[in-house]
């Protein structure tokens, strides 16, 4: 945990951000794989994470706007669960580490809910995801699962974000641990790949170095010789010459905060010549992204010139034709990037995804309905204190080849005689993490090889 004083204050700055009533926080339970007892790793909601600092689970927080009461309901464990489990901190231990001097039994939470409603006084809660978590609002509030979105409070999803979106120098310091760490996950995979060995034994041994920092995976690694299927979490296939291999993966912190990167790499010692073009096309990208970055400068334009950099560069190897400029506004650059360039991070890898886009990436903004840009979750001017991923690829899969083509579509910008040579190619793209500071920006962590240089001599230790 960060101080009890960092709590007291987000929790403060909270309640003065939302006009009445009372704010819900509801924290994760634990999540059974096939039986009660039998769990997967908990991890505590992150909005509960940052208000509260407790991981413990079944507590729920509420806030009063207008006397600041601050409340934790929980229920202290019985000698029954003591047996299993150790001695543990009673509820109102764990509450005073984080500055709340109430609390009450999860019993009680239901009549005090009770009494604020028939006294007229708003209740605001956010957007929950979990199942549990759906059916505990309809048990307390009456909310109908399939409505929370709708029912949510805005007011309270704009609070959080208001905060959450800007990171201390605390944050930065838990981050930067993720983002070391995650560096570690890919030197190792760079390190170890070899023909004849599986995707799984890769994805392991990167799973192992985030949990031997007491920490966790921040999402399912993705390590695959198939890169050009974005999220692709299947571990059965052999590594053989001639393929490259894309690894995502990122640690999280024993205190929750993530990190989030990217690397492409070949299964044999070296690129082949046609591997190391379509790289460096794709890093040329990256690094035109990297150099836009800068308060006042909305990301969606540095989408746009990652997206232009790389029809520039396939352009000058024969898959694209025509003006560069009219290609991207089109959308043809979708044949092979047909994703976002990255997004905000923090104690959530994508950060506050639950609580919509449309705030936490977009200020509200209209958000791009064509395909590929609609994948953008950041587009909003950037801002000191906002940390991101930049991560721009080329992919090209086989099925977004046949529709487009069997449409002939953007045939006055896609040379398709060229890019079916290439339909078994995969995919390729890097990511590093970026702080915005209030002249431009820094790279979070120990950098990673990403030139062809430099990802070959990290491969020669493989062999």
């Amino acid at each position: 945990m960060f101080s009890k004083d960092t709590y007291v204050n987000r929790r403060r700055q909270l309640i003065n951000d939302v006009d009445n009533g009372l704010i819900l926080f509801i924290g994760n339970a634990e999540s059974p794989m096939n039986y009660m007892d039998n769990t997967y790793r908990y991890r505590q909601d992150s909005t509960f994470l940052y208000f509260f600092g407790l991981t413990h689970p079944d507590l729920i927080g509420v806030l009063d706007t207008e006397s600041g009461k601050e409340t934790i309901y929980g229920d202290d464990y019985t000698i029954d669960h003591i047996v299993w489990m150790g001695n543990q901190p009673t509820i109102r231990e764990r509450a005073k580490t984080c500055g709340v001097a109430n609390t009450e039994s999860i019993s009680k939470l239901s009549s005090d809910l009770d009494n604020a409603v028939s006294a007229g006084r708003q209740i605001h809660f956010l957007p929950v995801y979990r199942g549990e978590s759906k059916i505990m609002l309809f048990e307390l509030l009456g909310v109908n699962p399939a409505k929370v979105q709708q029912e949510s409070s805005l007011q309270l999803v704009k609070a959080v974000i208001k905060q959450r979106n800007y990171k201390t120098e605390e944050e930065i310091i838990q981050i930067e641990e993720a983002v070391n760490t995650t560096v570690d996950m890919h030197l190792a995979g760079m390190r170890m790949v070899r023909p004849g060995m599986t995707e799984a034994q890769i994805a392991a041994e990167v799973e192992r170095i985030a949990l031997a920092q007491d920490g966790s995976i921040s999402f399912p690694v993705i390590a695959t010789i198939n890169g050009q299927t974005l999220h692709n979490h299947y571990h059965g296939n052999t590594l053989i010459d001639g393929r490259m291999f894309l690894l995502d993966a990122g640690a999280e912190t024993s205190m929750g905060y993530a990190g989030d990167m990217s690397s492409t790499f070949p299964v044999s010692k070296t690129f082949t010549t046609r591997q190391k073009e379509i790289y460096q096309v794709a890093l040329n990208s990256h690094e035109a992204a990297i150099n836009m970055l800068k308060p006042g400068v909305p990301f969606k334009e540095v989408y746009y010139e990652s997206a232009r950099e790389i029809m520039r560069g396939m352009k000058d190897l024969g898959f694209v034709k025509g003006d560069i400029g009219e290609g991207v506004a089109a959308g043809a650059h979708a044949m092979f990037f047909p994703c976002g360039l990255g997004h905000m991070m923090g104690l959530d890898v994508h950060d506050m995804e639950d609580l919509g886009e449309q705030w936490v990436g977009y200020d509200n903004e209209a958000k791009s309905t064509q395909f590929g840009m609609k994948s953008l979750r950041l587009g909003r001017k950037l801002e000191p204190g906002f940390v991101l991923t930049i991560e721009p690829g080329i992919y090209f899969i086989p099925q977004l080849i046949d529709l487009w083509k069997s449409e002939n579509r953007f045939s006055e910008f896609l040379v398709y005689d060229k890019i079916e040579q290439y339909r078994d190619f995969g995919g390729c793209r890097n990511e590093e993490d970026f702080l915005i500071t209030e002249t431009g920006f820094k790279l979070l962590g120990k950098p990673l090889p990403k030139t062809i240089e430099d990802v070959e001599n990290e491969r020669l230790k493989a062999f």
